[in-house]
């Protein structure tokens, strides 16, 4: 009896043999490692950026190397493969560049903001209801209110610099999840639709 968990997705570069043991979890009886061992599929560039492996793929890699063998599937029938590119430090200047695009656009769209609800007025009003006096600069107020921005801003994406403030996912991580379970399961209704890799067992053969 062999049991077999498909991963949910794994990771691969061009070239790369693919292994039972990368795209299942394998219980068996005996033969554990050389199940595992066995060559599925030879990752190729022009298979793009995301494919599927199916059960019945896996299942007939280890029925061709022993047909007697009674295989079971746990939990998902596929998983999916991305293509890993190599990793490559981008230079300095790209990061300047973009942390400076990306600081400008923040700071230029809460200025905008505070433009358009008048933000300044409001402070003076509120400085004017607290103490009855007018003041077209209220720093008691106005420095309190910018720290606050930065905090919240701390406490909303639950991060300071590398460091998680606790455990909770923040929203933008959430939103990120969610964005990606969207993208696989597109990629699992339609990716086989496609056809591209052709027989898939010929890979394996």
């Amino acid at each position: 009896m062999v049991y077999l968990q498909m991963k949910k997705k794994i990771e691969a570069q061009p070239g790369h043999v693919i292994r039972v043991g990368e795209v299942a979890k394998v219980l068996s009886e005996k033969d554990t490692e050389k199940l595992e061992a066995l060559s599925v599929t030879v990752m190729e560039e022009k298979w793009g950026g995301l494919f599927i492996i199916d059960w019945m793929e896996v299942v007939f890699v280890i029925q061709k190397y022993n047909p007697n063998l009674d295989i079971r599937s746990v939990g998902p029938p596929q998983t999916i493969v991305e293509w890993k590119p190599k990793t490559k430090t981008p230079p300095w200047f790209y990061v300047v560049l973009v942390w400076s695009l990306l600081f400008v656009g923040s700071g230029l769209a809460i200025m905008n903001f505070h433009a358009d609800v008048s933000m300044k007025e409001v402070h003076e009003r509120i400085y004017y209801l607290l103490t009855g006096m007018n003041q077209t600069r209220p720093l008691i107020l106005q420095i309190p209110y910018s720290l606050g921005i930065g905090i919240g801003m701390i406490l909303f994406f639950n991060r300071l610099f590398k460091q998680k403030i606790n455990n909770e996912p923040s929203p933008l991580e959430l939103e990120v999840f969610l964005y990606q379970e969207s993208i696989d399961q597109y990629v699992i209704d339609h990716e086989k639709t496609k056809g591209r890799r052709g027989d898939s067992h010929g890979s394996s053969r």
